[in-house]
């Protein structure tokens, strides 16, 4: 079906579930504003990733979609009721094709995904398991004849989540030091090393560069950080509860960040932090840090790596036997590729 772009009045944007997919989404909504610029844009997403899209300047608002609720048909009713002119899924399960056929909106783009691409009249093409998830996205502008420029991720910071980070680097006494955030969550077990490899991996840091580890932690994650902290032998600073956007300032403030594939090392390369990224079950060129200087190690010896399994039936051997060693080596050669001193942000 050809678009007919003087006609789009409203437009959907629909992003369900986790937040580095979320943020990766974002990329594509500079180029959707500039070829629609006097069209209402709104965002669909779940309430855990409500933050990547809170601020956004691309977007007019976020709508809230909750699984938890029973409120589901409230939720179509109000999308409904809003009279979209475009709706695009770039989700694709069967809940988000579901909304996008009830919008009753006049097009409807969506991925050509088993019976959901029954709920588009824009079909596209998935190249889900070939190109990078930004790329994905990018796909369904591409499919809409939107040009598209140099897409980067957006998580825009408000000023009070700036001023906390500021306040916590005075106080812990980071302002003026090279800062080595960790992080050592991940959404599946499958995708985390370590907690004592961590440890001893930040230990090996503050040795070599005289660093300051700042430990990063989300929702259920803190007694893991209290964990790395106990058992390095140098100094550490765990940050307390914050929003995403705390993190994020937090993490824009830092030098480095040492991390699992996870929603926090999609935020640090949003807000330009660099990044050492642990990878196992995922594939880094699916999923990894987009848009800034990284390194990614993974267990080279290893040929299941990119399983996607969220459970191991090998005993998780692209996590459990990473080395140390072979992490710090690739640490070594991002510290490498930043050209000048690092300094912290005034």
């Amino acid at each position: 079906m050809n678009l007919e772009k003087s006609q789009i009045r409203s437009i959907l944007v629909i992003k369900l579930r986790a937040i580095g997919d979320v943020l990766l989404s974002t990329a594509g909504l500079p180029d959707l504003r500039r070829e629609f610029p006097d069209a209402r844009i709104d965002f669909l997403t779940e309430k855990a990733s409500r933050e990547v899209i809170d601020g956004n300047p691309y977007i007019d608002s976020s709508i809230i979609f909750d699984r938890k609720s029973a409120s589901g048909l409230v939720l179509l009713a109000d999308i409904r009721r809003r009279n979209y002119d475009l709706v695009i899924d770039l989700f694709g399960n069967p809940r988000s094709a579901l909304i996008t056929l009830a919008s009753g909106a006049r097009y409807r783009a969506g991925f050509r995904f088993k019976w959901r691409q029954y709920c588009y009249n824009i079909v596209i093409e998935p190249r889900g398991g070939k190109v990078h998830n930004v790329e994905f996205n990018l796909d369904a502008l591409r499919a809409l004849g939107v040009p598209v420029s140099d897409p980067v991720p957006t998580f825009p910071l408000n000023g009070e989540a700036e001023q906390f980070a500021n306040e916590f680097f005075e106080e812990a006494k980071l302002a003026q030091k090279t800062v080595v955030a960790l992080n050592g969550g991940g959404g599946w077990y499958t995708k985390r090393w370590r907690i004592p490899q961590f440890a001893a991996l930040a230990d090996r840091i503050v040795a070599k560069y005289d660093a300051a580890i700042m430990i990063t932690w989300g929702p259920g994650e803190e007694e893991d950080a209290l964990r790395i902290r106990s058992l390095m032998n140098s100094e550490a600073t765990i940050i307390p509860r914050t929003s995403l956007k705390q993190l994020g300032a937090l993490l824009k403030r830092a030098s480095v960040l040492v991390t699992n594939d996870s929603g926090p090392m999609h935020i640090a390369a949003a807000v330009g932090t660099p990044i050492l990224a642990i990878f196992g079950p995922t594939n880094p060129e699916l999923q990894g840090p987009y848009n800034v200087i990284n390194e990614i190690v993974t267990h080279q010896q290893l040929v299941c790596l990119g399983c996607n399994f969220t459970r191991c039936p090998i005993g998780n051997p692209c996590m459990e036997s990473l080395e140390v060693n072979d992490v710090f080596s690739t640490f070594m050669n991002l510290m490498s590729k930043i050209r000048k001193p690092l300094e912290q942000p005034v």
